[in-house]
This record gives C-alpha cells, sequence and structure tokens, in this order.
C-alpha cells in the first residue's frame, strides 16, 4: 500500500504538470520519487521498506530450503546395509545363486546323454542327485550309476528303476566360503598332489575319505560332479567333489575318463575345474557344462602342464 499523504491547500493555483517542449527534453525520473514542476520533489520512504522487504524475503528464503531439506531426507530411501565382508571374497562374492541353478538345460543334457551313449554300457559316478540323472542310468543299460547325494528329501522323493543304479546319501561339512583357503592349502600341501596315494587315506583337507567304498574300487568311466548345491556360501561347496573326482580320474590306470562339471558359471566351480582338471583337458563344453577328459597319471606332482589360476 503506497504512504499516506497529508492534503495541504495552497493559496496559488494548483501545479499542473507540463509537458516536455520535445521529445529530447523527455527525463527518465528514478523510482521512489514524484518531480513536479519546479525543483521541490516529494520523497518516499523507499530506504525504510526496502531492507524490510529484504529482511522478510531472506526468512522466506531459508524458511523454504530448510523444509525442501527435510522433505528430500524423509523420502529418501535408506542405502542398504553393507553386506558382511567374507575373506577373499574373490571367490565366493559371486557364488549366491538360486537352488534352481543346478537344473540342466535341452542342450546341456544332450551333451552328457550323448557321452553316455557312446561309453555305454560303462561306470558312471554321479555327485549331486536330479531327475535328469536317473535318465542317464536308463541310458547306461548295463552298465553302473553310482550317485551321491546329501539331502535326504532328493533321495526319498527320487527312486530309480533301474536295478543297476545305486544312490547313497553322503555329508559335505565344507562351506563354500572356505574355498579359498582350501585351494592354497592344496596348492602348498605335497598330500594334495596327484601322486599322493590313496584318497581313503589321504590327509589333504580336499579329499573325500567317507564315500562308500565302491568308489575307491571302482575304474571309472563318466565322473559328474552337479552336487552339492553349493547355492551359498554357508551351504556345502563342490571344493573336494572336484578335487576327489580329479583323483579319481588320475587313478584309472591307463584308460581315460571323463569329469563332467555343471555350473561353471559359479567361481567356485570354474576356479576348482581349473586347478585340478586343467583348461588342456577341456574337450567340450555347453551351457554351464564343461566336458573335461583325463588321462591315468599317479605318479605325477602336478596337475596342470600349465597354472592358469592366479590368486595372491
Amino acid at each position: 500500500m503506497p504512504p499516506d499523504f497529508h492534503y495541504r491547500s495552497f493559496a496559488s493555483p494548483q501545479v499542473k504538470l507540463s509537458p516536455p517542449d520535445s521529445p529530447e527534453s523527455f527525463i527518465i525520473l528514478p523510482i521512489g520519487r514524484t518531480h513536479c514542476r519546479g525543483n521541490k520533489t516529494m520523497k518516499v520512504p523507499g530506504r525504510k521498506i526496502l531492507p524490510l522487504l529484504v529482511f522478510i524475503l531472506s526468512t522466506i528464503s531459508i524458511f523454504r530450503l530448510v523444509r525442501l531439506a527435510t522433505t528430500t531426507s524423509s523420502s529418501t530411501p535408506p542405502l542398504p546395509p553393507f553386506a558382511p565382508t567374507l575373506q577373499h571374497s574373490s571367490l565366493t562374492s559371486q557364488h549366491k545363486i538360486s537352488d534352481n541353478s543346478t537344473i540342466l538345460t535341452k542342450k546341456e543334457f544332450k551333451l552328457l546323454s550323448n557321452l553316455i551313449k557312446r561309453k555305454t554300457p560303462c561306470n558312471l559316478l554321479i555327485f549331486g542327485l536330479e531327475p535328469e540323472y536317473l535318465k542317464l542310468s536308463l541310458i547306461n543299460s548295463g552298465g553302473i550309476t553310482l550317485v551321491l547325494e546329501n539331502d535326504p528329501d532328493k533321495i526319498s522323493s527320487i527312486r530309480s528303476k533301474n536295478n543297476h543304479t545305486r544312490i547313497y546319501k553322503f555329508d559335505y561339512n565344507v562351506p563354500a566360503k572356505k574355498a579359498y583357503k582350501l585351494l592354497k592349502h592344496a596348492r602348498k600341501s605335497p598330500a594334495c598332489a596327484p601322486s599322493s596315494g590313496k584318497l581313503q587315506n589321504s590327509t589333504c583337507k580336499l579329499a573325500l575319505r567317507n564315500l562308500p567304498e565302491e568308489v575307491y574300487k571302482k575304474k571309472w568311466d563318466v565322473v559328474v560332479v552337479d552336487g552339492p548345491s553349493g547355492h551359498s556360501t554357508d551351504a556345502p561347496g563342490r571344493m573336494a567333489a572336484i578335487y576327489t573326482a580329479s583323483m579319481i580320474a588320475r587313478t584309472a590306470g591307463k584308460n581315460t575318463t571323463d569329469v563332467v562339471v555343471h555350473d561353471v558359471d559359479r567361481t567356485i566351480e570354474k576356479w576348482f575345474s581349473w586347478e585340478f582338471l586343467c583348461d588342456e583337458n577341456l574337450v567340450s563344453s555347453k551351457g554351464k557344462l564343461w566336458n573335461f577328459r583325463i588321462t591315468g597319471k599317479s605318479n605325477t606332482t602336478r596337475f596342470c602342464t600349465d597354472q592358469t589360476v592366479f590368486l595372491d
């Protein structure tokens, strides 16, 4: 609202604004002043109002900034907590998967079934029980199929119709999160070398010593590693199964043994396959399935001629 002015009458006639004599004589007047004829000016108290307006606007701006910051902080979702740090997580950080990852695809099963068809009748050893593997036992007509499984629910729900198929319950006690330590132990310990002797008497921490006696006595033509599930870092991992399969293949005399590892997209399966089955022995692959062909050599001190996995 403009300021109030007190009316004052003059004896002389009212002052009238005179138009400029020419366009050049038009003067832009400063804000806050009303110029009349003559040198008299009427002052508007703008200097007193300006600080007050600045103060009000500053207060409003500060209030809006505080309100905006409060609203933003309350609406932003909290950051996810850091996962527990695992020692040497390079082996275990990628190992969290679903239980369904062990199911074979059609192409993977075809590779495996074609291998059994070429070798049937044969001795087939399988770590891990899945319905597809009972189909392999039917293909292996006249041969021996032995399955090692740690899940009692799978054993009770899956029944084999082949009299030459035997399913044993076996407990794997080493969790996947210990994979790195076990791999370093195997590299440094002479007890884990291929020439270390019988598995059932081994002092290597990766050796499975309590398997059914039949596992150690037979010469196995095909060994499949698809168990235990290894679906989390706390669940039993496949480190010992892959190492044991490698040792079994190398004690087969002059015969060759095909070792097939599933879920090689996972870090543990991939690294332990490279370490103990060796890239030089890889003959075929499909999807998440690797097929290694190993000739029995029990007198060597090294698994691979060319080490490809570096951990240090």
